[in-house]
């Protein structure tokens, strides 16, 4: 589901909602939370218009709102916005889109 936010990004940048991973590992392990890792898996619920080359053309992100990527781990700036906890990063942090 996604979810609007009043926020545009600017330029190459995009707004992320980290989605949690599993509680339990593979082998049926409750995970506490003291001993989870950030996710690297998010929505993109915003993106920016992209960047400009030299000669004033605007180059468009690969990536749209919903699509479902996977990002580096120590990526981006955390914010909030109207108290929900989100990541703002550069398209170059995403390593790649993930298919429904």
């Amino acid at each position: 589901m996604t979810k609007t936010v009043n926020f545009i990004p600017l330029k190459d940048r995009v707004l992320i909602r980290r989605v949690d991973q599993e509680e339990k590992s593979p082998g049926g392990i409750i995970i506490p939370d003291t001993a989870k890792e950030k996710p690297v898996e998010g929505e993109i619920l915003a993106v920016g218009p992209g960047t400009r080359d030299d000669h004033g053309t605007l180059h468009t992100l690969d990536v749209k709102v919903g699509d479902r990527v996977l990002f580096t781990k120590w990526g981006g700036n955390e914010v909030k916005i109207d108290g929900e906890e989100y990541t703002i990063l550069k398209e170059s942090d995403i390593l790649g889109i993930l298919k429904k």
